[in-house]
């Protein structure tokens, strides 16, 4: 029998008629599995992807199943500010006046390729990070009241600090590093705009989650040669994962009422789960936060006042986040109410 996303998630019966949602990166594996589920679910899906044909072969999918799902389809590299833009545009104008009700940060994926954008960044980090951080600040104020924002991000984050100023050299390039930093400010991102949110007594929700190890996704598309080959046999091994068991969590995260009120947290397998240390720095944090709107030129979202200065070299009492490395306190510090 066919496995689906929202039933693996036990959501197969939260109807979301009339809810609009944006899944990025859906046109293969778990963003196409993730914007099918929605759909099956009752959205108004707007399927995102850089392949027109790819696009509308998941919009046929969703119209043609039987149930009350709607999609259209939007091209968009996020690798180019001025092409995001134009998705957050195509959304809002989709979304009306009810507002986005699911923002899924899906797209990115795994380059080989040594290479800077037109804005001067390593390419994965924009793709995989800038890109999404763009999207969420452009649609801030579209997304409806009680919204839920979930954010694509992996367990190859741990054991990887971000050096923002490696973000802007090709120097000492390695592929995996550029990957693994991309998924801490993943995972970064989405606990920061949780606090953000929270701390503007906003009801929208932000999580991230890891959706396992899955062949012939993107990431494995792009190992170097030996281990793409290799990829091809993993599909038997018990810690690798399917399209639609991927997609499960980001499913989960998006509709079921267990985690309605659940907010900066990072999941794996339908459950929360500690990230690394380090991407739970309040200080690490911030800094990416406002590192991402400079590298972008745009202005900061959900900006915070900053410490002048000359009240810092005053020596007025500036917070500065102390950083617990204790794992087993730091889950409190998350914005959530349960």
């Amino acid at each position: 029998m066919t496995k689906f996303p929202e039933d693996v998630a036990g959501v197969g019966d939260d109807r979301i008629v009339g809810s609009t949602a944006l899944v990025t990166g859906s046109t293969s594996g778990i963003g196409r599995e993730t914007a099918r589920a929605l759909g099956r679910l009752g959205a108004h899906v707007i399927v995102h992807g850089r392949d027109d044909e790819q696009g509308r072969e998941v919009v046929d999918a969703i119209e043609d199943a039987v149930n009350e799902g709607t999609a259209e389809f939007v091209r968009a590299d996020f690798a180019k500010p001025d092409e995001v833009s134009r998705l957050a545009d195509r959304t809002r104008k989709a979304a009306g006046d009810e507002g986005l009700d699911i923002l899924v940060n899906n797209a990115g994926g795994y380059f080989r390729e040594a290479q800077l954008t037109d804005l001067g960044v390593e390419y994965t980090f924009h793709v995989n990070h800038l890109g999404p951080y763009q999207l969420t600040a452009e649609l801030l104020d579209d997304l409806a009241d009680d919204a839920r924002v979930v954010t694509t991000a992996s367990d190859a984050h741990r054991g990887d600090q971000i050096d923002l100023d490696a973000v802007t050299t090709l120097d000492d390039f390695s592929s995996w590093r550029a990957y693994q930093r991309s998924k801490l400010a993943n995972v970064q991102f989405a606990a920061e705009l949780a606090r953000r949110l929270w701390e503007r007594d906003r009801s929208v929700t932000s999580n991230s989650f890891h959706p396992g190890a899955i062949p012939g996704s993107g990431f494995f598309r792009h190992l170097p040669g030996p281990l793409s080959s290799a990829a091809s046999g993993l599909g038997r091994l018990p810690f690798v994962t399917t399209p639609a068991d991927g997609a499960a969590t980001a499913v989960y995260l998006a509709v079921s009422e267990e985690v309605a009120d659940t907010s900066g947290r990072y999941f794996a397998d339908l459950r929360e789960k500690k990230p690394s240390t380090e991407a739970q720095d309040p200080r690490a944090m911030r800094r990416l936060w406002e590192a991402s709107a400079d590298l972008l030129g745009i202005d900061e979202p959900l900006a915070e006042e900053r410490p002048s200065a000359e009240a810092t070299a005053d020596g007025d009492d500036v917070d500065t986040d102390e950083v617990d490395t204790d794992e087993s306190d730091t889950t409190d510090a998350s914005p959530t109410a349960e």
